[in-house]
């Protein structure tokens, strides 16, 4: 935004807090927002974006929000394999083409969730299925390592970033 680019924020958690947001330089005024109800509509309107061309950036807060239809139109308890990994699929399938001719920047927000039952190796996972993984052009970990205070106050998180992936320059 502030070098004057087109912003979208695709808030499938729809948590997004606008004080906050204005508070680390977002102009939410200059913000496209958007808060689906399901991951089909949330990844629908992301293409419908990216086709514009119009949009440089887009955010889509988070991956493990993406309920698929399917999934929300359920019962409780009711469990569907694999339904927002196809969901993810599909999608990346789509995009993959229409983002690299128009140059937008899609970023996917993502969650690690611990697997049960894992001795050994990596205990975790993220939800969404490989997709996600395979297309990326840019894997980042993010891990908070600390607080940062100003006298007692909390006023940030130091950070730790971790590129796991990186498909667009040598390391």
């Amino acid at each position: 935004q502030k070098k004057g680019g087109v912003g979208a924020f695709i808030d499938a958690e729809h948590a997004l807090d606008p004080d906050y947001a204005k508070r680390i330089g977002v102009n939410i005024d200059e913000l496209l927002i958007s808060q689906p109800d399901s991951g089909e509509q949330a990844l629908q309107i992301v293409e419908t974006l990216v086709r514009s061309g119009m949009v440089d950036v887009i955010v889509i807060d988070s991956v493990a929000a993406l309920v698929p239809k399917a999934e929300i139109a359920g019962e409780m308890g009711e469990f569907q394999i694999g339904l927002q990994a196809r969901l993810m699929s599909q999608a990346l399938r789509k995009l993959s083409g229409i983002v690299s001719k128009t140059k937008t920047a899609v970023i996917f927000l993502n969650q690690t969730r611990m697997k049960i039952g894992i001795r050994f190796g990596n205990p975790e996972t993220t939800p969404g299925g490989l997709a996600l993984k395979f297309y990326s052009s840019i894997r980042v970990d993010l891990r908070r390592i600390a607080q940062i205070k100003h006298g007692e106050e909390i006023i940030g998180n130091r950070i730790k970033a971790k590129i796991v992936k990186n498909k667009v320059a040598a390391p």
